[in-house]
This record gives structure tokens, sequence and C-alpha cells, in this order.
């Protein structure tokens, strides 16, 4: 039994179904695969800058605080050592890149295990793609408020007037459908797939996978 997503039009009302790629859409959810997949996506997010300095960094502590003998205290070379304050960090974090990429066919996995998630739910909904001549952010938002749907995801191709119409939404996010990712996918509560990105991302997890 094939899996149907809800047909829309621009007023969010209902316009049939659509019948999903079998070899896509087959029910299989593989927690696991979506779990890495999210924790690759931050950590590529991360920028890694943390720094604190080292003790030959500190500027200053060029002089001995206090002779080497006599004293009775133990033997001090700078001001600067870690044990003084404001002397180096000792094990300090340094600049570094967290970012580290899964396998292909486990990222494919990941991808198409969301999206067969979001279809059993029934939060995938198709509509058709059509050229907008100027950006309408007010038909986009009748679209989601006549769905009813708190969080959606957009996702064209090479649909710059529905970007714009869709960023100054609240809770509503335009993906292009060869950037589409797990993360996003998950972040928004419903998927919006234009009948041009459903086959893109068919095609593209057909010939991947």
């Amino acid at each position: 039994m094939s899996i149907s997503a809800k047909k829309i039009d621009l007023s969010g009302k209902s316009s049939g179904t659509v019948d999903l790629n079998k070899a896509i859409f087959d029910e299989t959810v593989k927690d696991h695969l979506i779990y890495d997949s999210v924790l690759s996506y931050l950590a590529s997010q991360r920028q890694g800058t943390a720094k604190t300095k080292a003790r030959a960094e500190v500027s200053g502590g060029g002089k001995k605080p206090y002779k080497q003998k006599g004293t009775g205290n133990a033997r001090q070379g700078s001001t600067r050592a870690p044990n003084y304050p404001g002397g180096g960090t000792v094990f300090g974090p340094t600049p570094r890149n967290y970012k580290y990429q899964l396998p292909k066919k486990v990222r494919i996995q990941a991808l198409k295990s969301v999206l067969n998630q979001k279809a059993k739910e029934g939060k995938l909904f198709v509509f058709d793609s059509a050229p907008m001549e100027k950006p309408q952010t007010k038909s986009i938002s009748k679209m989601i408020e006549g769905l009813e749907l708190k969080k959606a995801l957009i996702v064209d191709q090479n649909n710059k007037n529905l970007y714009l119409s869709a960023r100054n939404i609240r809770n509503a996010k335009y993906v292009d459908a060869r950037s589409l990712n797990v993360f996003d996918i998950l972040k928004y509560e419903n998927l919006l797939l234009s009948t041009t990105s459903l086959k893109t991302v068919e095609e593209r997890l057909s010939h991947e996978g």
C-alpha cells in the first residue's frame, strides 16, 4: 500500500491527494540515523572560536616576583604562572573545527526516515509549484493559516519570490529542495513540498540511495 500526501492550493484548501514514491516512502523510520544526522548538523554550526591565553601568551611577568632563595616561599619564575591571579590558563580551549561528516548513505537514509515520519504523521503537504510575479507574503500566510499550522517548512526550487514571501512569516521558513536537511524538517512541525521540489527530492534519494 502506497503512502499519500494531502494536496493543497495556495489558500490552504485540500485539492485531493498525491501518491508518494514507494522507493522513498516505505514507512521505514530509523531514529538512530535521524539522531546522528542532527548531531552532525549541529556540530557543523559550531564556530569553534573559544580561546584562552596560556602562560606564554599573557603579557607581563618578565621579572621574578622575588628572589630564588631565602624567602621561605616556593620558588617562582613569573607572576604570569597559572597559580597567580592574572596568570595563564592551564589546558584552556583553543580554536578548533567541530565539523564532521556522516557517510553519504547514512545521510540519505536519515533524510528518507524523517520524510517517512512526516508522511506517516500526516504532516506532509504538497502544493502546485507556480511562478510568482512578485513576493506575496499575505497569500503564503493565508495558506498556512488555512491549514491551521503552527510551524511550517516550505520547500520549492529556484523560487526567489516564494522565499521573499515566507521570510517575514513567523514560524515559517523557505528552503530550496537541493538544501533540504533533517534538522529543518524536524524543527518545523509541518512540511510543505511543491510538486517540483517533491520530484527533485525523490530523484535525489532514488539515485543516491
